[in-house]
């Protein structure tokens, strides 16, 4: 009797182990098929990035001028821009930043000279809206060349370089482009000659028997140069659609300031800058057409210096 009780207190011992074992292999395989799961849903948040054709708009125009977007090669060329454009991230999105700083400087010197607010995207493809100087020595937001510059009564020279001066050099561009829409008829054509010039582009005009850009073959830069203007113009007024997200707080924003009048010559400008509670280098991204670290200034000529406004640098702290 007492070997049969020993007998069946074994088997109940081997049947609960049984049972023990049997569940915590559930629960592993449970666990182990939940670790499948979320590796495989974390491998597909990681992958979750996807590449989307872009719909390009129904209708298009620059400077109230309509782009024929039912022309197939037309279709294909604002199409290869909205694209590049869109999937080169960082850059559209630091244009968008800069535009936002820059474009309340520029929008109302383009009114006040009667040429359409559409020319601001002109400087963001000529510059990216940034100091830039070209290999051929095109200089500025509106990339203009020296004998340009001359012409249009800039001053430039060791010390001073207008073509750093935003204001003015807008106003160049703008009277740039009016004289060419007088030439050619429209903005559109104006806009492309300020890539290729009048000359070339009254030389295509004249040769292919046209008189419409849309009409024209053209080499790379002139012929893409519209699109990129469209393309960008489309971008940056419609950021939500392409897939940009921002804040206010995150673009860039226009520090103001006020003029000092200076008609002597300065010796030197980080003297000048610590007599106004900012350094040197302040003084210069706030003045880059001051080219040198003085102002010779023989002539007496008279200089509008612009310094920032008390709070936006912490100088000293």
């Amino acid at each position: 009797m007492k070997m049969i009780k020993n007998a069946l207190m074994i088997v109940g011992f081997l049947v609960v182990c049984a049972v023990s074992i049997n569940a915590v292999q559930d629960g592993g395989s449970e666990n182990a098929e939940n670790r499948t799961y979320d590796k495989k849903e974390k491998k597909n948040v990681v992958k979750d990035y996807n590449i989307y054709a872009l719909p390009v708009p129904e209708e298009m125009d620059f400077a109230g001028e309509e782009v024929p977007l039912d022309e197939p090669d037309i279709h294909e060329r604002i199409d290869r821009e909205l694209l590049v454009n869109t999937y080169w991230q960082s850059n559209a999105l630091l244009l968008m930043k800069r535009a936002n700083k820059y474009f309340p400087v520029i929008e109302p010197i383009l009114k006040e000279e009667g040429v359409p607010e559409d020319f601001k995207y002109l400087a963001v493809i000529e510059s990216g809206l940034t100091q830039a100087v070209s290999p051929a020595r095109a200089i500025g937001f509106w990339q203009i060349m020296e004998g340009t510059g001359k012409d249009y009564k800039l001053e430039i020279n060791d010390n001073v370089d207008e073509r750093y001066h935003i204001e003015k050099s807008t106003r160049v561009a703008a009277n740039y482009l009016k004289k060419a829409k007088e030439k050619f008829g429209t903005w559109t054509l104006a806009a492309a000659a300020y890539n290729a010039g009048n000359a070339g582009i009254a030389r295509q005009l004249e040769r292919q028997k046209v008189n419409d850009y849309y009409d024209l073959l053209l080499g790379e830069e002139t012929g893409r140069y519209m699109f990129r203007i469209l393309a960008l113009k489309e971008i940056m007024n419609h950021p939500e659609k392409y897939g940009f997200n921002f804040d206010q707080d995150d673009l860039y924003h226009h520090i103001p300031t006020y003029e000092v009048k200076v008609d002597t010559a300065v010796s030197d400008f980080a003297d000048f800058a610590k007599d106004f509670g900012i350094n040197y280098k302040i003084l210069k991204i706030h003045n880059p057409w001051l080219r040198e670290a003085h102002l010779n200034n023989a002539s007496r000529k008279t200089y509008f210096i612009d310094i920032p406004k008390e709070g936006y640098y912490n100088m000293g702290k």
